[in-house]
Formats: C-alpha cells, structure tokens, sequence
C-alpha cells in the first residue's frame, strides 16, 4: 500500500517560517515529479511547488522568494519550507507524487496525494 504522509502544518504568526515534510511509503519503485498544492474553502486546489526528480522547481508567483522545495530522493521525501508567511498563505496543503510501483515486471505510474495539513498564518 503506497501512502504519502505530510507533516510539519501549525499556527505561527504572520513573517513566521514553517517547513512541511511529506514522505511516501511503500512498495515504491521510484518517484517522479512531486509537488505541494494549498486549497482553501469554497476555491480550487492551487499548485504551490513542484520539483522534478532532477531537483528542477517551479514556484508560483504569490510564494516566489519566500517559499523554496526540496527533496530527498533517498527519503522519498519532499519538503516545503516557508518563510515570510502571509495571512493568505492559510490553507490546508496537501503533497502530490507520481509514484512507480513495479509488479509482474510491469512498471507502473500512478499520482498520489497526501491527507492534508492544515497552515494557519496569523495577522
């Protein structure tokens, strides 16, 4: 059973600094693109970071300069580290991985989420 589990979501004040962790468990093969994404009540789902498995980024406009990810590839881990938090940076962030399971010698990619953390900014 492959899972991502994140962690590292909190209350701090506005201008605080979180780091969010995700890790993926399982018969995991490998990983490729992962990313964080943030919703908030009533709007969609909203791409934050993503990273390849290369280490390549991409960060959205509203967190560039405070918002940097990272990842483990030998952890199976990404991180989110995140600086100069706003009262809008509130949202439940969740991870995403495109996961390759090997099975009867069949390599197959699926996308995974995580169950959520919830990050709440402060003003």
């Amino acid at each position: 059973q492959v899972q991502l589990v994140e962690s590292g979501g909190g209350l701090v004040q506005a201008g605080g600094s979180l780091r969010l962790s995700c890790v993926g468990s399982g018969s995991i093969f490998s990983i490729g693109d992962m990313g964080w994404y943030r919703q908030t009540p009533g709007k969609q789902r909203e791409l934050v970071a993503s990273i390849t498995s290369g280490g390549l980024s991409n960060h959205a406009d509203s967190v560039k300069g405070r918002f940097t990810i990272s990842r483990d590839n030998a952890k199976k881990t990404v991180y989110l580290q995140m600086d100069s938090l706003k009262s809008e940076d509130t949202a439940v962030y969740y991870c995403n991985a495109a996961i390759r399971t090997l099975r009867g010698g069949v390599v197959r990619t699926t996308d995974y989420w995580g169950q959520g953390t919830q990050v709440t900014v402060s003003s």
